[in-house]
C-alpha cells in the first residue's frame, strides 16, 4: 500500500492529506488560510513547513502532488500566473520543494487538471480514460484527460473553456459563472409575470436556484436553461476540436446537473453529427470536496 501527498492551493485555503492510493481515503487533513501565507512574504516557505510536519508523521510518503489555481509552465515546475496568489508568480516551486526535501518527488498542476485526473484514479465507477472535465462554480474552469494523461497544448496551458467566446460579446464565465448566473436570475426575476418562488427584490441565491427547479418552478428552469444552452454550445466546441466522447460535470454548481443537462443536450444534438452523439456521454464527477486535494495526489501514479 502507497500513500501520496495532495495538497490543494487555493484562494481562500491550502488543503493537504495524505492519501492511499489504493482506496483514496485522506489521513492528517490540514487546512490553512491562504492569505496569512502570502501576508508573511513567505508563501513558499509556509508550504514547506506545513509539508515538513506532513512528512515527519508519514515518512514513508515520497511523492508530493500539489494543484495551482492558475498557469504553469510547460516543464510544471513553475507558476507562472496564480491570480489569487501572486506572490509565488514566477517562484522555481518544485526546484526550492525539491532541494528542502530530499529523496522526494514533486509534481505541480493547474487544479482543474489536477482534479480532473483524480476522477480516473479514485472515482468509484470506472470511467475511460479519455474524457473532457469542466467545473462550473466562481468560474468556468476545465481540463482534458487524453490515455489518462492532462492535455497541456502547446505551450503548457491547454483546455480554459471559461474565456472561449459565448453570448452578448462575453466569455464563457463572464455568462454563466457564480455572479453572472444570479445576475442573470435577477434580470429574468424583474420581468417575469408568471408565478414563481424567486424573490424579486435581487437576493436570488444558487441554493434557491436548484431547490426551486427541483420543484418544478418555471422561472428557475428557465435560468438554468440558458445556462445549459450556454454551456452546451463551448461544449460543441471542444468535442470537436478534441474529438472526445465523455464529459465529466463538477465544481460548486454541479448541483444543477439535472436541470442544465436537457439544454445541453439539446445544444449538442442541433450541432453534433452521429459519428460523435452515438457514444457520447455527460455525467457529474464524482468526488466532489475532495476533488482538488485527491486529484493533486493523483499527479504522483506513474
Amino acid at each position: 500500500m502507497e500513500h501520496y501527498l495532495g495538497i490543494d492551493v487555493g484562494g481562500t485555503n491550502v488543503k493537504m492529506g495524505v492519501v492511499d492510493t489504493e482506496t483514496g481515503r485522506i489521513s492528517n487533513f490540514y487546512s490553512h488560510d491562504t492569505d496569512s501565507w502570502r501576508k508573511s512574504g513567505h508563501f513558499e516557505e509556509r508550504l514547506g513547513d506545513a509539508i515538513a510536519i506532513q512528512l515527519h508523521e508519514y515518512p514513508s510518503v515520497k511523492k508530493i502532488g500539489i494543484g495551482l489555481p492558475g498557469m504553469i509552465n510547460r516543464n510544471r515546475t513553475v507558476p507562472l500566473e496564480i491570480t489569487a496568489i501572486p506572490e509565488i508568480d514566477n517562484v522555481p516551486l518544485v526546484e526550492y520543494l525539491s532541494k528542502r526535501f530530499s529523496g522526494v518527488q514533486f509534481f505541480l498542476e493547474n487544479d482543474a487538471n489536477a482534479a480532473a485526473l483524480g476522477e480516473f484514479y479514485f472515482a468509484e465507477e470506472k470511467i475511460n480514460e479519455n474524457y473532457i472535465f469542466i467545473t462550473l462554480g466562481t468560474g468556468v474552469g476545465g481540463a482534458a484527460i487524453i490515455n489518462r494523461k492532462v492535455f497541456v497544448g502547446g505551450d503548457g496551458n491547454a483546455m480554459e473553456p471559461g474565456h472561449i467566446p459565448s453570448r452578448n460579446g462575453k466569455v464563457l464565465e463572464r455568462n454563466i459563472g457564480k455572479k453572472e448566473l444570479l445576475d442573470l436570475a435577477n434580470d429574468m426575476r424583474r420581468t417575469y409575470t408568471g408565478e414563481t418562488k424567486l424573490p424579486e427584490d435581487g437576493t436570488i441565491s444558487t441554493t434557491g436556484l436548484v431547490a426551486a427547479a427541483a420543484e418544478g418552478d418555471e422561472l428557475a428552469l428557465q435560468v438554468w436553461t440558458s445556462v445549459g444552452e450556454m454551456l452546451g454550445d463551448g461544449l460543441v466546441s471542444m468535442v470537436r476540436i478534441l474529438d472526445i466522447k465523455l464529459i465529466l460535470i463538477g465544481g460548486g454548481l454541479a448541483a444543477s446537473f439535472d436541470y442544465i443537462i436537457p439544454a445541453v443536450n439539446k445544444q449538442l444534438s442541433y450541432w453534433l453529427t452521429p459519428y460523435y452523439l452515438k457514444d457520447l456521454e455527460i455525467k457529474r464527477a464524482t468526488l466532489g470536496n475532495d476533488a482538488g486535494l485527491l486529484g493533486a495526489a493523483s499527479l504522483c501514479f506513474d
